[in-house]
């Protein structure tokens, strides 16, 4: 009797993973056991000096950001490393780059995931999504577009984060009806990236997408002692979020054209299976009452925000999580739902926060934009502001846009009148680009919630956003050069 021996097969090495690993960790050793490095200058001559632990803030921003591109670890224990390495080499204290993890705007990721996951257990995502398909019909192109426009259309009135959690769950539904189950596809990767993209656009537009304009008025008003109004910058940035959501619309048609031109019988399947959801539930109408009441809230308090001077809204995160705990004591969630939350997404946004900060409090994120800005002091004007707009773009990809507005914004503004530039061309230019961080997942949180499709790898999502960055540099000197100037905007001085 012939005796079958099962022999288990040594598991594969994934040489590149290990090649990028090496390389993260070689990144590091380099940066952090170098001599230290020169002096960075700014225009009037005031030196900047880079310390060791701001050199070793930027060993670990490089090893983080090798290890996200090519996704070594999963990008939460990526973000579980950043704070290790700052503890263990004493870049910062373990207290203190910990802590940043549970960083306000962290828990706000939290609470806008809450609302997705209310949306979808509730059933409000089918039935948007069904009505959504009924409307648009069976054609991917018109669906691609229409999940576009409305995903940008929402970033107007709240926060973009918020649009990608609630939009999420809604793709899925999208995506189900698509006939290829959970495999990866080039309509799944368009459908998900590309709300990502947009949701960013839009949230250009007004005050309410994200927190990165008031911030940006702010220091615009310290430092020149100019007010912009909430109505002023809409007027200057609808016409750039609206042509990047079209151009990024027809980008997304040509790189990831669907494989099927049209969903036979979707538009029928769709109000079929509307009807069958039946009479809209009382759950439905609880998690939709508190979802709007949260939005609209956000929204008041922007607004009387900007048009009342000395008013002091709650913390947006406050409010937010208010949604979250009316779901529980409603009993829309319960304690089973807590491990449906993708905890990667979340420590991904908590390594980022902690990375940013730390280039922040090192010194070292306003080292390296005086290095970068003070290169093109005497350049022309408009490569001057693109080298901002550019500089920017970058930094936002890997820090919390936030951050990267304030560490270049209060430099480009110093230097901006030698070369005859106004702090406008400054201001918005530098508003276009922080909104839209298309290589890396850490650059914006619809980024991570769209990765959670499990559609695309890190690395298509940076290599897929290296020609939409393209194509938002140059949408960005077209709105100084030609757009801005038509609009009446002053653009240089004299």
């Amino acid at each position: 009797m012939a005796v079958e021996v099962e022999v288990n097969e040594a598991p594969s090495v994934n040489w590149a993973k290990i090649i990028a690993l090496l390389a993260g960790v070689g990144l590091f050793a380099i940066v952090y056991f170098s001599p230290m490095w020169p002096d960075a200058v700014d225009p009037m001559g005031k030196h900047f000096a880079l310390s060791k632990a701001g050199k070793g803030a930027i060993a670990v921003f490089l090893m983080a950001g090798t290890w996200w591109v090519f996704e070594v670890v999963p990008i939460g224990v990526t973000s579980l490393a950043i704070g290790v390495m700052q503890a263990l080499f004493l870049i910062r204290p373990a207290k203190v780059a910990f802590k940043d993890f549970m960083d306000p705007s962290v828990m706000f990721i939290f609470g806008s995931i809450v609302i997705g996951l209310v949306f979808t257990k509730t059933g409000l995502t089918k039935r948007l999504a069904y009505k959504m398909l009924s409307i648009v019909g069976e054609r991917t192109s018109m669906i691609y577009l229409g999940c576009f426009v409305v995903t940008a259309a929402l970033s107007h009135i709240m926060a973009h984060t918020a649009v990608a959690a609630t939009i999420y769950p809604l793709l899925v539904a999208i995506y189900s009806l698509y006939g290829e189950g959970d495999k990866q596809t080039k309509f799944g990767k368009g459908l998900f990236m590309g709300m990502a993209y947009v949701a960013g656009a839009g949230s250009i537009v007004t005050l309410l997408g994200a927190a990165r304009g008031a911030v940006a008025i702010g220091f615009f008003k310290d430092i020149m002692d100019k007010e912009i109004g909430f109505f002023e910058l809409t007027y200057y940035m609808l016409p750039i979020g609206w042509i990047m959501v079209i151009l990024l619309w027809a980008y997304f048609m040509i790189v990831m054209k669907p494989e099927k031109k049209n969903i036979p019988g979707l538009k029928e399947k769709a109000k079929r299976l509307y009807i069958e959801l039946g009479a809209i539930t009382r759950k439905e109408v609880i998690a939709a009452t508190i979802v709007g009441t949260c939005i609209l809230a956000l929204g008041t308090f922007a607004i009387l925000k900007a048009f009342i001077p000395g008013f002091v809204p709650p913390h947006k995160t406050a409010v937010i999580l208010i949604s979250t705990i009316l779901f529980f004591v409603t009993g829309i969630l319960d304690i089973d739902d807590l491990e449906e939350i993708p905890w990667n997404i979340i420590l991904l946004f908590a390594g980022a926060m902690s990375i940013g900060f730390c280039l922040w409090d090192t010194g070292a994120a306003e080292w390296m934009a005086i290095n970068w800005l003070t290169i093109f002091k005497e350049s022309h004007w408009f490569v001057f502001v693109m080298s901002i707009a550019f500089f920017v773009m970058m930094m936002t990809n890997f820090i919390m846009n936030v951050a990267a507005i304030a560490i270049s914004l209060p430099v480009a503004l110093v230097i901006a009148p030698y070369l005859g530039v106004t702090g406008e061309a400054i201001l918005f230019s530098s508003l276009v680009v922080a909104g839209m961080p298309f290589l890396l997942l850490v650059g914006a949180a619809p980024n991570a919630i769209a990765y959670d499709s499990k559609q695309f790898t890190t690395g298509e999502f940076f290599l897929y956003g290296i020609p939409a960055s393209i194509i938002l540099m140059i949408v960005t000197g077209l709105a100084v050069y030609v757009i801005w100037p038509m609009m009446g905007m002053p653009i240089t001085l004299g």
